[in-house]
């Protein structure tokens, strides 16, 4: 139990610095419940964090019905996280870095914060609840599902950001699904 919740602090942490200090700044995007919160941020404004948690409640209550488990193992991941990315938001700007930098360091730190969530077995919740919904009724494959939906995320959000924002924000996704990838593939192996 310590070690889920010094796992959830530290992705936490890695969340709201990757977000704030490296893709807010210059309006790049990432995939999921993240990558649409970001989109409304750019065009209303509004705080990053309260809106994951605006736009998880319906897939939370989905959870209760359907999925109890998930719904205990990742609320409190995506409440804290949600909590970590608002009250690290007057980071922005701290830190000035060439656009491609930013988004290769914003991308690994946001893979990094959801993986180390992931191998304690919690999670920032969002749209994996959704893929894993749409898997067990379809039998696709959860990961090309998650891929499928980021990839839509960042087509929407290229309409508001442009194509230029949205090519680092493509190498964001990919950066944050790589890290996450390692960090749950290896936390696998020592498992087994």
């Amino acid at each position: 139990m310590v070690e889920k919740a010094i796992a959830i602090l530290v992705g936490s942490i890695l969340l709201g610095i990757g977000i704030n200090v490296f893709l807010v700044p210059y309006e790049l995007l990432d995939g999921g419940i993240i990558g649409i919160s970001l989109i409304i941020k750019y065009i209303w404004n509004l705080k990053v964090g309260l809106t994951i948690i605006l736009l998880s409640i319906p897939l939370y209550i989905i959870a209760w019905v359907y999925y109890r488990p998930y719904f205990y193992n990742s609320l409190h991941g995506m409440l804290f996280s949600s909590f970590m990315i608002d009250v690290l938001s007057p980071l922005r700007g701290s830190i000035e870095i060439p656009i491609f930098f930013s988004s290769v360091i914003g991308g690994a730190l946001v893979g990094t914060g959801i993986g180390l969530m992931l191998r304690h077995e919690t999670s920032t919740g969002g749209t994996d609840l959704l893929a894993q919904f749409i898997s067990k009724l379809t039998n696709y494959n959860v990961g090309i599902l998650i891929f499928i939906i980021d990839g839509i995320v960042i087509l929407c959000g290229s309409w508001i950001v442009g194509p230029r924002i949205f090519l680092y924000s493509v190498v964001v996704v990919i950066l944050v699904g790589a890290v996450t990838t390692i960090l749950t593939s290896v936390n696998r192996k020592a498992v087994c």
